[in-house]
């Protein structure tokens, strides 16, 4: 039984009164039986830390933006005079806007707003694509702009940042600045092949294109971003540039991991837009997936760095990345039910908690942490495997430890995503509930058990607002058919559909109201006590 699933047992004494007088007073929900909140209590305590640090961050960081533009320096020991798409936008400046968007919404609205402004003004070179700017000069760092170096930040700010955001967001300023992004860089791909020009040869930028493009082409239904795609597709599965049977570097972690989910993407994607390629592309992407799981995982089912997919010879560390091909296996899994994909993923999950705890992934680096963490949570959604959930309170801890007093993390870039897979562990704690206005003295967590859930809210001084529940964002904001495992998502929870009726018992002021999903995704009225805990269970 998973963490969010657990309850424990033996209540306090007030607790059952209340619950006594509530069940002869009002309708019992169906299945309540005494419930014990304790869990949630703690998954409230646990998220409010997180949402704490992320704020602290946030806060920071901006001590050392730039006084003239406002805009954030890539790094604070080196490259304090620059800003850079792949590094300040695709890494860092997305998640204190996703931070502002959860915890300030006058800074959401405020301040980030108006760096994206800043940078679309300032450093937007050919066309819309941007290339790196320097406080100093007040103007692009490099004299000359250099294609190859713009069109590979362009896609790393693309899939790093704006489209974990637009995933969160739905429609927005920074979903519009994507689309620009995407739009100019597929103007200037410069690389000819047979199936028409691509941006690269990279597996990195190609695998980044083909994540973002099989999820945009949902989002928007242009068919465009379908046919670049498949471009990239038909030039790794159909010619002499399959990753496992034409090469002789295969690169399982970061800066590399991404071409094979990428093509996982994909081939879900043409699963359902496109039979015929699916068809074709079936074959060879398994021979792939096949031959990694062959040659490229340890006893546990762990992925080195990098393997000579020709000969097995591999790197003798793990990729903090493991779960970022992992979600790639999985997604064809819930296409094609090959079991042994779904093992391999179940197998490394499973080992998690009992070899892997205080693992120095990158050097014990924040943001090795990070991606190992989200590949955990991310993969966990799917599959409950029950030690993951204490492997996971324990490691993010770890994390957290990092953070320095003044907010910031490690000094660098990769401080963004201590704030990504922070937060992705906080919804998990809400079980995707948000509040608003957020206040750092409010606490709420949840314990969802199947579809019903037990919230529990609790704040130091009076607080009146709102409890937002989330939505399938998958099939709402992406229009996706199928919510497939991706890199940088926020996981789905407790969700609720727009036109479905839900039913929240209070049982600390002994009543009951029904409302529709739509209602619950624009947020109930909240009206919080002292020092009260309230306690609501929602089927």
């Amino acid at each position: 039984m998973s963490d969010h699933q657990r309850e424990r047992p033996g209540q306090v004494i007030g607790f059952l009164v209340l619950a006594l007088t509530f069940l002869a007073c009002t309708p019992t929900p169906p299945g309540y039986a005494n419930s014990d909140f304790g869990q949630a209590i703690n998954n409230a305590r646990l998220a409010n830390e997180g949402f704490t640090r992320c704020q602290r961050f946030v806060q920071g960081w901006l001590k050392y933006a730039d006084p003239k533009t406002g805009l954030i320096p890539r790094n604070l020991d080196k490259d304090k005079d620059i800003w850079n798409a792949q590094d300040c936008a695709g890494d860092n400046y997305p998640f204190m806007v996703l931070t502002a968007a959860v915890t300030d919404r006058e800074l959401f609205n405020g301040r980030m707003l108006d760096m994206l402004r800043t940078e679309t003004k300032l450093t937007s070179r050919i066309g819309n694509l941007p290339d790196t700017y320097s406080f100093s000069k007040q103007g692009f760092a490099q004299a000359e702009p250099d294609l190859s170096r713009i069109i590979f930040g362009s896609a790393e700010y693309v899939k790093d940042g704006l489209l974990p955001l637009t995933e969160w967001l739905g429609k927005s300023p920074w979903c519009d600045r994507m689309l620009a992004l995407l739009d100019d860089i597929w103007k200037h791909a410069p690389i000819e092949t047979k199936y028409g020009n691509i941006i690269s040869t990279s597996q990195e930028v190609n695998g980044e294109m083909l994540q973002t493009l099989s999820r945009i082409y949902w989002m928007t239904g242009e068919k465009k971003y379908l046919d670049w795609a498949i471009r990239l597709g038909d030039y790794y599965l159909l010619d002499g540039h399959h990753p496992t049977r034409d090469e002789k570097m295969l690169r399982l972690r970061d800066h590399g991991c991404e071409i094979i989910s990428g093509l996982c993407e994909l081939y879900a994607t043409v699963s359902f837009a496109l039979p015929e390629k699916k068809q074709a592309y079936e074959r060879p992407l398994q021979q792939m997936l096949n031959r990694i799981l062959e040659v490229a995982r340890n006893e546990h089912g762990l992925f080195y760095n990098w393997v000579d997919p020709q000969t097995g010879q591999h790197d003798k560390n793990l990729a903090d990345t493991w779960g970022y091909d992992f979600n790639g296996y999985y997604t064809v899994y819930l296409i094609d039910r090959i079991e042994s994909y779904r093992d391999a993923v179940r197998k490394a999950l499973s080992n998690l908690n009992e070899h892997y705890r205080n693992y120095p992934w990158e050097g014990t680096s924040a943001d090795g942490y990070a991606d190992s963490i989200e590949s955990a949570i991310n993969l966990y959604n799917r599959e409950p495997v029950p030690s993951v959930a204490d492997w996971l309170d324990s490691e993010i801890k770890r994390m957290w430890n990092i953070q320095k007093e003044d907010g910031v993390i490690e000094g660098w870039h990769g401080d963004g995503n201590f704030a990504r897979t922070t937060i992705m562990y906080c919804l998990w704690k809400t079980a995707g509930l948000t509040i608003a206005p957020w206040r750092q003295d409010v606490i709420f967590g949840a314990v969802q058990d199947g579809g019903t859930l037990r919230i529990v809210l609790l704040a130091e001084n009076a607080w009146q607002g709102k409890l937002i529940f989330d939505v399938p964002r998958h099939k709402v904001n992406m229009k996706l058919p199928l919510d497939w495992p991706r890199i940088n998502q926020f996981p789905q929870w407790f969700t609720v559909e727009a036109d479905k009726t839900y039913t929240i018992y209070d049982l600390t002021g002994n009543s009951k109201a029904t409302h529709t999903g739509s209602q619950l995704s624009e947020g109930v009225g909240v009206d919080l006590q002292p020092s009260t805990e309230q306690h609501l269970i929602v089927r």
